[in-house]
């Protein structure tokens, strides 16, 4: 049974069906937007056990399924696809109905952030990737590492010894990926946060308190204040899914 979810603002809606989701989280036409995507404890947690997977339910689940649905890409950095689990990035049957029905590729490029390129070559989302990923590294990654990427992935630099979250935003878009979704972690929230690389949250609030050390969603070393404005809120039972877009500077 799918799990009820309403929409209580701005326009009150009762148990919408995958459609009017796909049209509360659809994109901006013909315009690059990069959307981030988190779960939340109520009192700021990222993770419940180590994994943000902890804290999201059903409701979390199919919004989540249905926002890569539209996407042109799913950027996630390293650490979080390793933590998380990622297997390849394919889609199910009814969504790659859905996308070619649209003139859409079948499946989203899965794009993927290391400094590092501590990544396995032979790791499922190489190996059985319906399209070739995208690795976004700096120019002074091992280049052992870079040779074995390369032979199942593109790799991109995007910064000498520190990664430019706007250069990896400018070549996306040149590829033609102007609808990004973005699924973390915290350090990579943080780091694009900072460099004004981000135009969308979405955040689900799960009804639990977790305490303990757990992070907050982003993480910079410095604090990057950014206002926001809220554009929407659904709910699921205790749960409630928010939709943030980054405000216009002042004066704008």
């Amino acid at each position: 049974m799918t799990t009820r979810i309403d929409r209580l603002w701005p326009t009150p809606d009762d148990d919408l069906d995958d459609d009017a989701l796909l049209e509360a989280y659809a994109f901006p036409a013909e315009r690059l937007w990069l959307r981030m995507n988190f779960v939340s404890s109520i009192d700021g947690a990222a993770t419940s056990d180590g994994r943000s997977g902890g804290l999201g339910d059903d409701a979390d689940h199919r919004v989540f399924d249905l926002q890569r649905r539209a996407a042109d890409a799913v950027l996630v950095g390293a650490g979080t696809a390793r933590q998380e689990g990622y297997a390849a990035m394919r889609l199910g049957e009814e969504a790659v109905a859905w996308r070619v029905a649209r003139g859409m590729p079948p499946h989203p490029v899965f794009v993927l952030v290391t400094r590092r390129l501590d990544l396995d070559p032979d790791s499922p989302i190489f190996t059985d990737a319906p399209v070739r990923p995208i690795i976004y590294t700096v120019a002074e990654a091992p280049p052992g590492r870079r040779t074995a990427l390369a032979a199942v992935a593109h790799v991109v630099d995007a910064g000498e010894s520190d990664l430019d979250p706007l250069r990896v935003r400018d070549d996306l878009a040149t590829r033609g990926l102007l609808h990004v979704q973005a699924e973390g972690g915290p350090s990579l929230f943080g780091a694009f946060l900072a460099a004004g690389a981000v135009d969308e949250l979405c955040l689900t609030l799960a009804p639990t308190v977790v305490a303990g050390d757990a992070g907050r969603i982003a993480r910079t070393q410095r604090p990057a204040p950014t206002g926001m404005g809220l554009v929407g809120v659904l709910r699921a039972d205790d749960e409630l899914l928010l939709r943030y877009t980054r405000a216009a500077p002042r004066g704008a």
